[in-house]
């Protein structure tokens, strides 16, 4: 019983710093619509361009501008403007076009 509470407690911990970090990370839409201007081009200020981001999770998103800026992920343009992108950037912009 004492080895079950203790697994409890660890797990709980764990999830608290999870959802902690999480909400720390978390990107401000209204800032990432500011700084989508640079995107709207190919992407639209809505998300709905010729390369459209609207109805994607904030989640991939980050994933693939953090590829883009690592090359990982290639495209030249992309890997131009991903490398200029710090994590809040990244936060702030995926916030905003996964709201659309």
């Amino acid at each position: 019983m004492k080895a079950n509470t203790q697994l409890t407690k660890a797990i709980t911990v764990a999830a608290l710093l999870v959802c902690a970090a999480a909400a720390l990370a978390a990107g401000d839409p209204d800032e990432g619509q500011q700084k989508a201007r640079t995107c709207a081009a190919c992407h639209g200020l809505d998300g709905r361009g010729r390369i459209p981001l609207a109805d994607k999770t904030a989640g991939y998103l980050e994933e693939q501008l953090r590829a883009f800026r690592n090359r990982t992920r290639s495209d030249e343009t992309m890997n131009a403007i991903a490398k200029q992108l710090d994590d809040q950037d990244i936060a702030d912009l995926a916030a905003y076009y996964a709201s659309q």
